[in-house]
């Protein structure tokens, strides 16, 4: 927007969340026709050994984990597609950290389109936007949005486990994290906190001139022909976390995993631009963390990169195999941020179970055994409760 005033609207607009956007921060919205669905495929007429499938599906229930949905894509065919507790397809799971990388997509196209940087410092946006935050903005002004997406702002927030205001019912977590302090100068280390992703989305969304979420829904959510998405827990001013709160199908997720392998394409369409795909799976702020996105530690024998959210959320993207790994699940978070159990489980999942399954030597073609075999485990599967690992909160239950 050319003029002052416009402008100075618009982030106002973005920061405290015009009815349009409320609507879509609390409810689910019906997905655009943006082309086909993702197309299933028999495994091994994609050369993929069902096999070490059904093997992982029955060490998951013999574990008695609480894995809720697991998807494998190998070349863009959806090959295998499994649930317990009765689920399908059309449900949703809160993404937690996932939020991040979706925010980061979104982060993308702003900077495709010319309307935010990397460079961009974060404090002034900010202050425009929110005059009372000026002051607690002030010993901020280095900060720059590739900080906030690289975990490297060297801000300290005093943590506190139990209903955190930041996390839970919040009156305004953009003063929580206006108010936290400088601890080192920003870019000198990478340090996981979730001020950062509040610092996005205040920022993305005072850019896009609307709220990050109806950004979002507007040039990704529905370009992809997305369904049951949601993005919720929004603060007492009607700011949603970049951090937390989005919901979307395991389908969908798979979507972004593949749109990390097309260099940031879908159905013909380059909803961001090769260029930001490679910049934000690259090494930032430590070796495995680009820009929201983490890099190569799930699998250490080739290129790998994945979105990983609380409780045991994932979307890992294997480029030399083309194909995308799912997970939603309530595992363990004991163990800290890259070593917790259920980093472990995907890592052993993926690397002990999915890779020999996308190797399979022998390209064996489908067999009326291999089906019947990988029927009946997912039948078995579907009913498998599983022992949640982790406390459940009301935005863990699955929703249509």
């Amino acid at each position: 927007m050319s003029m002052s005033h416009v402008r100075l609207a618009a982030i106002a607009l973005a920061l405290n969340l015009a009815s349009a956007g409320a609507a879509l921060a609390q409810s689910v919205a019906p997905a655009d026709d943006a082309g086909p669905a993702v197309a299933a495929a028999v495994p091994e007429a994609v050369g993929v050994d069902s096999r070490p499938l059904v093997r992982l599906s029955e060490w998951i229930r013999k574990e008695d984990l609480d894995v809720r949905s697991f998807l494998v894509i190998k070349d863009g065919k959806l090959v295998f597609e499994r649930y317990s507790r009765g689920l399908g397809r059309d449900h949703n799971y809160e993404l937690y950290s996932i939020t991040k990388n979706v925010t980061a997509l979104a982060a993308g196209v702003l900077i495709d389109e010319g309307r935010s940087r990397l460079d961009e410092k974060v404090a002034p946006v900010l202050a425009k936007a929110r005059p009372d935050l000026k002051a607690a903005l002030a010993d901020k002004q280095a900060i720059e949005l590739r900080h906030v997406m690289s975990m490297s702002t060297g801000l300290f927030y005093d943590f506190k486990p139990t209903d955190d205001p930041i996390y839970y019912g919040a009156p305004d977590r953009l003063k929580l994290a206006a108010e936290t302090t400088p601890r080192r100068p920003p870019g000198e280390a990478f340090d996981y906190t979730d001020v950062n992703p509040i610092l996005a989305s205040a920022t993305l969304g005072a850019d896009a001139g609307m709220p990050l979420q109806a950004f979002a829904e507007q040039k990704i959510f529905k370009p992809m022909g997305m369904a049951h998405y949601a993005w919720e827990r929004a603060d007492g001013k009607g700011l949603v976390s970049a951090g937390w709160g989005l919901r979307l199908r395991a389908i969908d997720m798979a979507k972004l995993g593949m749109l990390v392998l097309s260099g940031g394409r879908w159905n013909g369409r380059q909803i961001v631009s090769q260029a930001w795909m490679r910049t934000m799976t690259a090494p930032s702020s430590a070796p495995w963390y680009g820009q929201f996105w983490w890099i190569n530690d799930i699998v250490a024998t080739e290129p790998e990169v994945h979105a990983m959210g609380f409780k045991g959320q994932f979307i890992v993207a294997l480029p030399e195999r083309n194909a995308v790994v799912v997970m939603t699940s309530m595992l363990p978070i004991e163990g800290g941020l890259r070593e917790s159990k259920n980093v472990l489980a995907i890592r052993k999942m993926v690397n002990d179970f999915v890779l020999p399954a996308l190797d399979n030597p022998s390209h064996a073609g489908p067999t009326p055994a291999r089906r019947k075999a990988l029927a009946h485990e997912l039948d078995l599967a579907s009913r498998h409760q599983g022992k949640p690992g982790a406390p459940a909160d009301p935005t863990d239950t699955p929703r249509l």
